[in-house]
């Protein structure tokens, strides 16, 4: 039995699945709460002029009645009290549909460029809020393409499908009431006609909409690929792999390929087809009517005018008025269903649950009076506390001093896969704690797990004696600063990338800090000093710079908990003597956590911790670990690699 979960066929995996005109309908909905006003006013418009193209048919009848009378009287001027009138109001109608058209294609675009910014906007402030689990298993690549192609799809929609679809559709409307108003069996000849067109619509507009779904999960894919080629770029050159890479390329590419062609080679068919079955449908009525008017056939309408050459000519164009909005309902179709492809991507990413945060603990400004009672301060201190509200309304201070316990830690990436088992650390406040083992054995995610950027899955973490759950995620996230391995610089003057560790730090701060890191001697000497643009990820800077800038981002934030992630593996023998004693500097007072591969880096450190496969099999002083001459002392001596 199929699963009530199964995907349908066409929609591939990673596709999110939902129902397309539930998602048009979400589309709407926000279109609306974004424009209340604007978007009744615009659609007022579409139908105002849908309204002023349809009326025309029935001035046509008359005034090619009241042009026969005239032929037959030769009175024109009789005729012409008729005929005018109806002309001027003709005229009148076409004036106000294109001052409507004017006034709606306006609004439209306002409405347009206005709705993508703020979905844009949605999308980028939800994605703040997601758990680095998201972009640790979704890639970048396929992320942006929801700011970029699915993004265009909904433009097309709101822009072109929608006001296309409202004012066809209202033609159609107005044209069929007309029909019948002038003849049942005219009407019934073109409803046959039309359904032949919806026929068709129905078998190559579903193929097209399987393949354009399909299209678009394969843009995201290529965008992913050329954006992690890109990032990788100069290791596909070291290790020669270019051709390698330009056949993956041409893989998802030729996917790409196969999936647009067919979608666009089904919808290229449609219009053609229902073009020439509206042709067909035109000379079959007009040779109908004519047999008609011959034969003297009794008509059927709600006029109650018989058969006429004043009921047939504008019955043949009202055919094509109607067969040709069929026909442009039934090609904007496609692009409703890609711009629901695409709404539905771009709903998957905002409706992404949020990073869960039910901490209520905050971290404050605080002072100290004389009898020694912590106290919250409006003005920016040098202490901070942490402010702990009680079931029975009392509210705790406790200062924050840097005080971190892992206790019987257990954690898993993945459900049943434990990577960390019963870890236990003590960090005293100022101690240096050290961590090193191979690679995977589990140090950088301790310091994720202190950071909450993981929540554990037993055991418990507590910072300054109160659990961290309890803790607001981002008043944690305030009190610890992180300089990781990989070095992320952002686009602005060193000045900005530097205070990108607290935004209210002055100039002097910043550059007080950058000469705490050691970074001071060489952005003094860069063209503009600290003014320097910095671009593509610092790619004018070496990596031992841009890591020295990082050190000191970290060190403008002033946390009293230090997390120092392989800080100075990209930094040679030289500058990491500079730098280390700027750490040393930086480190003074606070509680430290380092993760090192190189040993000469952890020597001094209060306690050092030696990891296995996600379990602590060794820890103490550098001293006391080689003198048990165990693994640490292996691993400091050369017996064994890290590795």
């Amino acid at each position: 039995m199929k699963p009530n979960n199964a995907r349908p066929k066409g929609v591939p995996a990673g596709m999110p699945m939902g129902n397309p005109f539930k998602t048009l309908k979400r589309v709407l909905g926000m279109l609306f709460h974004f424009y209340p006003v604007l978007l009744p006013v615009t659609i007022f418009c579409i139908l105002f002029s849908a309204v002023a193209s349809s009326v025309p048919a029935l001035f046509f009848q008359s005034v090619i009645e009241e042009i026969r009378n005239w032929v037959d009287s030769g009175d024109w001027s009789a005729a012409s009290k008729e005929i005018i009138p109806m002309v001027l109001v003709l005229i009148g109608l076409y004036v106000l549909s294109i001052i409507s058209i004017t006034i709606y294609t306006q609004l439209m675009a306002y409405m347009t460029q206005g709705f993508l910014s703020k979905m844009r906007c949605t999308m980028f402030g939800g994605m703040q809020k997601l758990p680095i689990k998201y972009f640790d298993t979704h890639k970048h690549g396929d992320i942006m393409s929801h700011y970029t192609n699915d993004i265009d799809t909904l433009r097309q929609l709101v822009s072109q499908s929608l006001p296309s679809l409202i004012q066809a559709g209202t033609i159609v409307l107005c044209v069929f009431c007309i029909m019948l108003y002038f003849s049942v069996w005219l009407t019934l000849i073109v409803l046959t006609g039309v359904s032949v067109m919806l026929f068709v619509a129905a078998k190559f507009g579903g193929g097209s909409a399987k393949f354009f779904i399909r299209q678009q999960q394969s843009v995201g894919k290529t965008e992913g690929y050329i954006q992690e080629m890109m990032n990788g770029q100069k290791v596909v050159k070291v290790f020669c792999h270019e051709d390698k890479a330009k056949e993956e390329f041409d893989r998802i590419n030729d996917a790409l390929y196969e999936d647009s062609y067919k979608a666009h080679a089904y919808a290229n068919c449609l219009g053609p087809i229902n073009m020439n079955i509206g042709n067909i449908l035109y000379v079959l009525l007009a040779t109908v009517g004519g047999l008609f008017i011959l034969g003297n056939v009794s008509n059927l309408s709600i006029s109650g005018m018989a058969f006429d050459v004043s009921i047939v000519v504008p019955f043949l164009s009202m055919t094509k008025q109607f067969s040709g909005n069929i026909n442009q309902v039934s090609q904007q179709i496609n692009s409703v269903v890609m711009a629901s492809a695409g709404a539905q991507r771009i709903f998957s990413l905002m409706d992404e649950k949020p990073e869960d945060d039910n901490g209520y603990v905050t971290l404050v400004n605080a002072t100290t009076d004389e009898n020694g009672n912590i106290t919250e301060s409006k003005e920016r201190t040098h202490k901070w506390a942490w402010k702990h509200p009680h079931g029975d309304g009392t509210i705790t201070y406790t200062e924050l001093l840097g005080d971190v316990t892992l206790d019987d830690v257990d954690f898993a990436y993945e459900e049943g896969k434990n990577v960390l088992h019963n870890v236990t650390v003590y960090a005293k406040p100022g101690q240096k704690v050290a961590f090193v083992g191979a690679t995977g054995a589990g140090k950088t995610t301790i310091t994720n797990l202190i950071n909450r950027f993981y929540d554990i899955a037993d055991g418990k973490i507590r910072y300054d004696g109160i659990n961290i759950n309890k803790i607001k995620k981002d008043d944690l996230r305030r009190s610890l600063g992180i300089v990781l391995q990989e070095t992320n610089l952002f686009t602005g003057s060193v000045m900005e990338n530097i205070r990108y560790g607290r935004l209210d730090t002055t100039d002097e701060e910043c550059k007080a800090a950058a000469i705490l890191a050691g970074a001071d001697d060489f952005i003094s000497r860069l063209p503009e000093g600290y003014e320097t643009e910095l671009t593509n990820n610092g790619s004018n800077l070496s990596q031992g710079q841009r890591q020295l800038i990082a050190i000191a981002r970290a060190a403008v934030a002033d946390p009293p908990v230090m997390i120092l992630d392989e800080a100075t593996s990209s930094i040679d023998t030289r500058t990491e003597s500079i730098v280390q004693r700027g750490m040393d500097a930086l480190m003074k007072g606070r509680t430290v956590f380092v993760i090192a591969h190189r040993l000469s880096t952890v020597k001094n450190s209060d306690v050092i911790m030696v990891l296995d496969h996600g379990r602590i099999i060794e820890r103490g002083s550098h001293d006391d670990l080689i003198a048990q001459k165990g693994t640490y002392y292996q691993l400091y001596t050369g017996s064994f690699e890290l590795e």
